[in-house]
C-alpha cells in the first residue's frame, strides 16, 4: 500500500509535523520562526553592512575579562590596577596601549556561554552552534562566501596560526574552507611546484586522464565541489596575487610597529590580506589558559596582545581601512573572578568581547557584570548574538534560513539577535 506522506513536499511535511506536535505535545516547533522575527526586528533597515572585511582575533585558551576589558577594584581585582581611558571607561592594568585606542573600540562586557570546556566553547565561538555528531556547522567565513560570493583568485577566508580543530566550511562546499597559514613569516606554503612548469603541466594532465572515468561515472555534488576546489587552488598557485601573503614586502616602519612576536606578524599579514581583498581573516594566538601565575602570564601574553591589537587598529586607520574592516577580539570563555590557589584563574562562562571599525561606534561599553565580575548585571549577550552581530556588520541576511544538504534549516548565529547598539 502506498504511503501518502512520502508524496508531501518539505513545507507540507513541516506543517504536518508542527500541527501534530501542537496537538499531541502542546509544543510549538515553530519557535524558530518567532526567534527569527525577533532578530529581524532587532536589526532595523540600514544597520550594519559597512564592513567589507573582518579580522577575527581569537585568544585561544580563555581570556580573563577582569584582567583585560572588565577590570574590578574589589575582592576580585587583578594584580594590576585598572587604568583610565579618554573614552571614560577603565581597562585592565596591562592594556596600556589599547587604552590609547579606546575611542575606537566597543566592549561587550556581558558575554555568556553555555560551556566552559575548550573544545565545545571553541566550536560555539566559531559557528554559533553547539557541536553535534551528525553535522558540522559553517564558520563565519563560509557563511560570508555563501551569501556574498567570491571574486578574484584570492581565497575568501584565511586562518592564520590556528591550532585547534576548526569547523571550516561545515556543510558548505569544500571551496568555502578557509586557507590555513601556519606561519605568517612563510605565508602560503607549498604553492610553488618543485618541478618545471612543463613537467608540472604534464603530471597534471596525466592525473586528469586517470580521473576522467571516475568523474564521468560519479556525477555527484560532492565530486563536482572537490573538483572545483582543486581548480581554484591551481589558479591561485599561478596567480600574481600570491604576493599578498608575503609580509617581507612591508616597510621597516610597519614591521617595527607590529613587533617581533608571531601574533604581531600574523596581524600584519591580516592587514595585508584585507588590503588585497580577502574578506574574512582569523588570527589565533594561544597562551590564555592561565590557571597558574596569571600576573606573570599577563605580563607576557597579555602585554603582547595589547601592543599588537593597538598597532593593528593604528595601521588599519592609517591605511584608510578601519571604516571598512571589522576587527573582533574574543575568546572561548572567561576566567574565574576569584584567584585560585596557584595564583591563577580557572575556566568561567562570563567574559568580554571587543569590536572596532566596520561601522561600529567607538568609546562604548555594552552591558555589564556585577561588582565582582561573577554574574551578568545588564544586557546579556549570547554567542549566537555575537555571531549574528558580525554577520550583520558584513551585511549578511542573518535571519534567512539556509537548508543543509541533509535538508535541515540553519541561520547565521543560530537565530542570534545582533547587538544593534554597537553600530554607529
Amino acid at each position: 500500500m502506498s504511503n501518502p506522506f512520502l508524496k508531501l513536499d518539505c513545507a507540507t511535511r513541516r506543517r504536518f509535523m508542527t500541527q501534530t506536535a501542537k496537538a499531541a505535545l502542546g509544543v510549538n516547533v515553530l519557535s524558530m520562526s518567532s526567534k527569527l522575527q525577533a532578530a529581524s526586528e532587532a536589526a532595523p533597515k540600514g544597520v550594519g553592512g559597512k564592513a567589507k572585511s573582518v579580522i577575527y582575533l581569537y585568544m585561544q585558551g580563555g581570556m580573563s575579562h577582569i584582567d583585560t576589558f572588565d577590570p574590578k577594584t574589589g575582592e576580585t581585582k587583578g594584580y594590576a590596577d585598572p587604568i583610565s581611558t579618554s573614552a571614560g571607561f577603565q581597562l585592565g592594568g596591562y592594556m596600556t596601549k589599547t587604552a590609547k585606542q579606546a575611542n575606537k573600540i566597543s566592549i561587550v562586557r556581558s558575554m555568556l556561554i553555555k560551556t566552559a570546556v575548550h573544545a565545545s566553547a571553541n566550536y560555539l565561538m566559531h559557528t554559533g552552534y553547539e557541536p553535534r555528531s551528525t553535522i558540522v556547522h559553517p564558520s563565519l567565513g563560509a557563511w560570508a562566501q555563501h551569501y556574498l560570493g567570491k571574486e578574484g583568485t584570492l581565497p575568501c577566508s584565511v586562518n592564520i596560526s590556528a591550532a585547534d580543530p576548526h569547523p571550516g566550511a561545515g556543510f558548505f562546499p569544500p571551496a568555502y574552507s578557509p586557507v590555513p597559514i601556519r606561519d605568517p613569516m612563510t605565508g602560503l606554503a607549498n604553492v610553488k611546484p618543485t618541478v618545471s612548469d612543463s613537467l608540472f603541466d604534464k603530471r597534471l594532465s596525466l592525473l586528469n586522464a586517470f580521473d576522467e572515468g571516475f568523474l564521468d561515472k560519479y556525477k555527484t555534488r560532492e565530486v563536482k565541489e572537490y573538483t572545483e576546489f582543486y581548480d581554484e587552488t591551481l589558479k591561485l598557485m599561478k596567480s600574481e596575487d600570491l604576493k599578498a601573503f608575503d609580509i617581507s614586502q612591508e616597510s621597516d616602519a610597519t614591521k617595527a610597529l607590529y613587533g617581533t612576536t608571531t601574533f604581531g606578524k600574523a596581524c600584519m599579514l591580516a592587514r595585508r590580506l584585507v588590503q588585497n581583498g580577502v574578506r574574512f581573516i582569523e588570527v589565533q594566538t594561544g597562551g590564555w589558559d592561565m590557571h597558574n601565575y596569571i600576573d606573570d602570564a599577563m605580563k607576557t601574553t597579555g602585554v603582547a596582545m595589547d601592543e599588537v591589537y593597538a598597532a593593528l587598529l593604528q595601521d588599519l586607520e592609517a591605511n584608510g581601512l578601519l571604516d571598512s574592516t571589522l576587527v573582533v577580539l574574543a575568546s572561548e570563555f572567561g576566567r574565574t573572578p576569584d584567584i585560585n590557589e596557584n595564583n591563577g584563574r580557572d575556566h568561567y562562562p562570563v567574559f568580554s568581547s571587543v569590536f572596532a571599525g566596520g561601522g561600529i561606534k567607538g568609546g562604548y561599553v555594552h552591558g555589564s557584570t556585577d561588582a565582582t565580575g561573577k554574574a551578568i548585571a545588564d544586557k546579556q549577550v549570547g554567542v549566537g548574538d555575537f555571531i549574528a552581530t558580525i554577520g550583520t556588520a558584513l551585511g549578511l541576511p542573518v535571519t534567512e534560513v539556509t537548508m543543509s544538504p541533509s535538508n535541515r534549516p540553519f541561520t547565521v548565529g543560530d537565530k542570534g539577535v545582533p547587538v544593534v547598539d554597537l553600530f554607529a
